[in-house]
């Protein structure tokens, strides 16, 4: 049964990514960084594995004169969070 849980979303950061994610279109990145309380580095780094495997995508753009980074999920993060999630309903026996 564990073995059907995802390495990707093992941390608790990459699990609230996602999970902000499912219930939002777009999340820019000081939005996400307070709702989860965690610092820049933090999310900088989750969120490039994230999007390395293709569960995330990252858009940067400039808002004027600053930058802005969001990011949403893609059809692939999706479905992989709510295999996960599936797995983990079943781990409790649900």
């Amino acid at each position: 049964m564990i073995s059907k849980l995802n390495k990707e979303f093992e941390s608790r950061v990459r699990l609230g990514i996602m999970s902000v994610l499912m219930v939002n279109d777009w999340v820019d990145f000081t939005e996400m960084k307070n709702l989860l309380e965690i610092t820049d580095g933090n999310l900088a780094s989750h969120s490039t594995a994230l999007e390395k495997s293709e569960y995330i995508e990252v858009k940067k753009e400039f808002v004027g004169k600053k930058p802005k980074t969001s990011y949403r999920a893609t059809e692939t993060g999706k479905k992989a969070f709510g295999e996960h999630l599936s797995a983990l309903e079943k781990l409790l026996g649900r």
